[in-house]
């Protein structure tokens, strides 16, 4: 066959390729056998957002003097050249800033041991839903019951819960998680987690500590590639030769078979799906379901983020880290409306000399003060406890208490803020047996402060400088 005359023939980018194949049916090198114009101009002039690793076009060279060593490349022209199938893809490779529009098709006949397949390539720069969605009926079934998840969530981790498990079942896998990646704190947590009930891998949740220093060099072991899909031992030497570390912890730990997604939106990595020990004879549904998915899921977790962000910043103070006096009286009205018969026990807190620290040493030291005293309280209660309910006034509000352990707490207090330098706070403690009077604990609470805070004061005259009775104004 005139491969050059073939490829000449078509107008949008084509080469051939040969594959090695060997006996134990797996393959060897990979090489561009020659190309048409439009071809060797998309190396030799590549588009603005494509980088090759070489811009001279040789016939019969290997592929990976173009472009990084892709598995899911590999695995197309495999499948193609030697098992004679058609294949087509549109992916959005980390490596470019573009969407390829991809076919692979089989040529005859073989030459002994070298098979040959066509390859023909479109580049878009934004992605196109028409080809997108030119899926299987049975994919888009999948991605479908997918959208439909999403968009009617009651419980947002109900409903990842649910899908998590879907993706399992789609690469019957013993495991799966959607593991969250963040970038600033350098943490890992899994969204959700769906196992096999035959397993013997563990939950992810055991590796976590320091597990973000591994998941953090996923982006070199995947090379550029929209996924990793490690079907056999031949993919997992390949793993071992980028990534030895990660690769001797997945084996260790029972890992034999690889399925690794990105979920990036708007260029930032969110985190990843991961499956391990998946079915090998679904590998082609499971990159072209979760190609799409992988897409629709990133688009969701970060709407999903924001809200959680903006929800954070409407609900915390930004100084010191608790709750503010918006979520505080939102908490207030939700117990009001709640016959719920359970106790309540509310605890002012507030601090003694921060008009002095402002005025005397400066903002920054009082500023100081302010998060000492967050501090002092996280060390004491949970933070959702917690609400900073003016400028040196905090707030704990506890649900299920008794008498003698809302004192307790109060006693505790006292002691650990003795651990902070120039932290006094004056405090008031009050209790109701119904949540529901809540506002009857919190008058009675300030009411005790104040009493407290006049004790310390008549103590302390010479930090009474500035101090104002605020009930009164």
């Amino acid at each position: 066959m005139d491969f050059q005359a073939f490829v000449d023939s078509i107008p949008t980018a084509t080469c051939v390729i040969s594959v090695d194949k060997y006996e134990n049916g797996s393959y060897g090198n990979i090489r561009l056998v020659t190309g048409n114009r439009p071809y060797i101009d998309s190396i030799e002039r590549p588009a603005e957002n494509v980088e090759m690793l070489t811009r001279k076009f040789v016939p019969n060279s290997e592929y990976t003097n173009y472009l990084n060593r892709d598995l899911n490349f590999e695995d197309s022209v495999y499948r193609a050249a030697i098992q004679k199938k058609c294949i087509h893809a549109y992916a959005h490779p980390a490596r470019f800033d573009v969407w390829f529009n991809m076919s692979f098709l089989p040529l005859c006949p073989d030459n002994g041991n070298t098979c040959y397949c066509a390859y023909i390539m479109e580049i878009n720069f934004k992605p196109d839903a028409k080809r997108m969605s030119n899926i299987s009926s049975e994919i888009a079934t999948a991605v479908l019951e997918t959208c439909i998840k999403l968009r009617s969530v009651e419980n947002f981790q109900e409903t990842m819960d649910s899908i998590c498990m879907d993706i399992r079942d789609l690469c019957d896998s013993e495991h799966c998680c959607i593991l969250m990646m963040d970038n600033e704190k350098r943490k890992c947590s899994v969204l959700c987690e769906a196992l096999s009930n035959d397993t013997k891998l563990v939950s992810m949740n055991e590796y976590l500590d320091d597990f973000y220093d591994i998941a953090e060099t996923w982006t070199d072991t995947i090379a550029g590639s929209n996924c990793l899909i490690v079907k056999n031992e031949h993919d997992m030497e390949v793993v071992k030769e980028r990534n030895p570390v990660w690769h001797d912890s997945i084996t260790s730990a029972g890992g034999k078979t690889i399925v690794l997604f990105p979920l990036k939106f708007k260029g930032e990595l969110l985190g990843y799906i991961w499956a391990l020990n998946f079915s090998s004879d679904v590998a082609d549904t499971i990159k072209e379901t979760l190609e799409l998915t992988s897409f629709i899921l990133a688009s969701e977790l970060y709407s999903y983020r924001m809200m959680d962000k903006l929800h954070i910043l409407s609900s915390t103070d930004m100084l010191t880290g608790v709750m503010n006096r918006n979520e505080m009286n939102n908490y207030i009205d939700s117990l009001t409306k709640k016959c719920s018969k359970k106790s309540v026990g509310v605890i002012f807190a507030d601090l003694n000399g921060l008009k002095s620290v402002n005025d005397d040493i400066g903002h920054e030291a009082g500023d100081k003060l302010l998060k000492d005293a967050a501090s002092a309280l996280r060390d004491v209660f949970a933070v959702h406890e917690i609400f900073r309910a003016g400028g040196d006034e905090f707030t704990v509000i506890l649900i299920n208490v008794t008498e003698n352990e809302l004192d307790e707490k109060v006693e505790k207090l006292r002691t650990v803020s003795k651990n902070y330098t120039d932290l006094v706070f004056a405090i008031g403690a009050a209790y109701e047996s119904d949540a529901v009077n809540v506002r009857t604990a919190l008058q009675n609470a300030d009411k005790l402060m104040y009493e407290d805070k006049k004790r310390y004061y008549d103590l302390h005259p010479e930090k009474k400088r500035g101090v104002i009775d605020k009930r009164n104004g």
